[in-house]
């Protein structure tokens, strides 16, 4: 009987076990799988979460220029003050 995981048969699956027991021990093993578990959850979490994200901007309305949207002159940049002046950073002492 041969499994179709990898094309590899029952006795080469037992080799390749019986190595990883012989390598890591019958203590550590339950410990690598469930790092290996964790780690596992974690990218599932985390490509759902990236999903969910492109989902919430695909279904967003991208808003038209003439709605409510104020030209650039208007906004003062980063680290302006309203007059136009340029604020210094603060320093700090150490």
């Amino acid at each position: 009987m041969k499994l179709l995981f990898l094309n590899l048969g029952g006795g080469e699956i037992f080799v390749i076990l019986l190595v990883v027991l012989l390598f890591f021990g019958s203590k550590r093993i339950p410990e690598l799988a469930k790092g290996l578990g964790k780690g596992m959850r974690e990218f599932k979490d985390a490509m759902s979460g990236i999903e969910s994200e492109v989902r919430n901007a695909a279904n967003e309305a991208p808003k038209s220029p003439n709605q409510n949207s104020t030209p650039a002159a208007n906004i003062p940049a980063s680290g302006t003050a309203a007059d136009g002046a340029v604020e210094e950073p603060k320093k700090t002492q150490e």
